[in-house]
């Protein structure tokens, strides 16, 4: 992992209200700053303001497509090296090959829920261990 974990912070798009404010109490508990949105327009909004360590999306948000706000913020230019991890509960998606068109759509990982915190804490910590030049 790159950095202190008192200097992670993370983004997390969820439209699951719940699951993001127990996502920011556990990472709190921690250290990690955390900061949420419950669409798409929100969290680019929130990511105009932030630049975090990683942003965690949900696949199924109420105004767009999670492939399609990855594929926007690869297109933002400080935002190109923070890994994306998607996440996603419809079973649609554990088809490898709507799996491989999240990662083409820019996404350093895709994961299945239900997914435990710690599930979610040990993936974030492996993406950022690796180089910043594989999401840019």
């Amino acid at each position: 992992m790159t950095g202190k974990i008192e200097e992670i912070s993370i983004c997390i798009i969820e439209d699951d209200a719940h699951f993001r404010e127990t996502f920011a109490d556990v990472m709190a508990l921690r250290g990690v700053k955390v900061f949420g949105a419950g669409t798409g327009a929100e969290g680019l909004a929130a990511l105009a303001q932030c630049r975090p360590s990683v942003i965690v999306m949900d696949v199924r948000l109420p105004d767009m497509h999670g492939f399609d706000l990855c594929r926007r913020v690869r297109h933002i230019s400080e935002l190109k090296s923070v890994p994306v991890i998607l996440i996603s509960a419809a079973s649609r998606y554990n088809d490898p090959r709507d799996r491989v068109d999240g990662l083409l759509a820019g996404a350093a990982a895709f994961l299945p829920k239900p997914i435990t915190i710690e599930d979610l804490w040990a993936e974030i910590c492996a993406v950022l261990r690796r180089p910043a030049t594989e999401f840019a």
